[in-house]
């Protein structure tokens, strides 16, 4: 006989987050709401098991994926929901109108993941689906990946106040997100990046004393709490790959460059003996395979909160 959830299922209502197209949307109080929420899940997940039951997520992958797919296919799974697995390139969406085949599946579905190229598609699937609709990953911004490694940070640090955050390689959209939520956070965060590849420009204009923005990664890495690196080649740069790592070839996060009492981020995939070496991936200060077990745990309350059962 299966077991009854000691929780009480809340009634389907109107909540504040209707979409998770970027940490530049949301306000602090509701991504420390859905940190909150992610550890709760994580420590008793059993309590959870049936909040999804009867509901249905449709997963765009314009992109490849291993993370971001798993992860919320299985936090579907695990909530008692259903995930479905939608490739751009084997669907009509390769010859159909964006639109049309957004308001088919909105009809479908309970909500939307998609994982694109363009930030702007996320905000067209967003403007039409008439379902919560979740950013994926875009070229602009990656906010599931930055909330999931908030969560990690403080279960690491104890605490997300008092921090420094050093970012060390491409200003891509790990980059962005990453600056966006400390900015929310009061976190003081510090980006060094080669010339010519710093994060996105209006996102730097508005960030004040708060960002130390350089070129140097060692003076970035002074006085961290976390150093967090990312591959130099995402996908769909391919063609550019002989140019970033002979420009990259010094922001290589290594032994020397990290703090003692520093822990170590990456997203992944990661490119090792590029932007990262064995012994610091591999070391006791990374926290690499936590930061990919708690995509899920994220994942699982967003989509609790945007589905309006917890």
């Amino acid at each position: 006989m299966a077991t009854k959830s000691k929780l009480q299922f809340k009634s389907p209502r109107q909540v504040k987050v209707k979409h998770i197209i970027g940490i530049e949307k949301l306000e602090s109080d509701e991504i420390l709401e859905l940190i909150s929420l992610a550890e709760k899940v994580k420590k008793d997940p059993k309590q959870y098991a049936n909040f999804l039951q009867g509901k249905s997520l449709v997963m765009i992958f314009q992109k490849t994926s291993t993370r971001t797919r798993l992860s919320f296919e299985i936090a579907m799974t695990q909530l008692g929901g259903h995930a479905v697995f939608l490739d751009w390139k084997t669907s009509n969406f390769q010859v159909g109108d964006l639109l049309d085949e957004v308001r088919c599946i909105g009809r479908y579905a309970d909500a939307i993941m998609a994982r694109v190229y363009s930030h702007a598609d996320i905000e067209k699937i967003a403007s039409v689906a008439g379902v919560p609709v979740i950013n994926g990953l875009s070229d602009r911004e990656h906010p599931c990946q930055i909330l999931g490694d908030l969560l990690t940070i403080k279960e690491h640090k104890g605490s997300l106040k008092k921090l420094k955050i050093s970012f060390i390689g491409d200003g891509n959209n790990v980059c962005n997100s990453l600056i966006l939520a400390c900015l929310k956070l009061g976190i003081k965060i510090a980006v060094a990046t080669p010339k010519g590849y710093e994060p996105d420009k209006g996102i730097c204009k508005n960030a004040g004393s708060a960002l130390e923005q350089s070129n140097d990664p060692k003076k970035a890495a002074k006085g961290a709490d976390v150093i967090y690196t990312d591959t130099w080649v995402s996908l769909g740069q391919e063609a550019e790959t002989k140019k970033r790592l002979k420009v990259f070839t010094t922001y290589q996060v290594n032994k020397m460059l990290v703090p003692k009492n520093a822990i170590v981020m990456h997203c992944l995939p990661a490119h090792r003996g590029h932007e990262i070496t064995d012994e610091v991936i591999d070391g006791p200060q990374s926290v690499v395979f936590d930061q990919s077990e708690n995509r899920m745990h994220i994942q699982k309350a967003i989509l609790l909160k945007l589905l309006g059962v917890a």
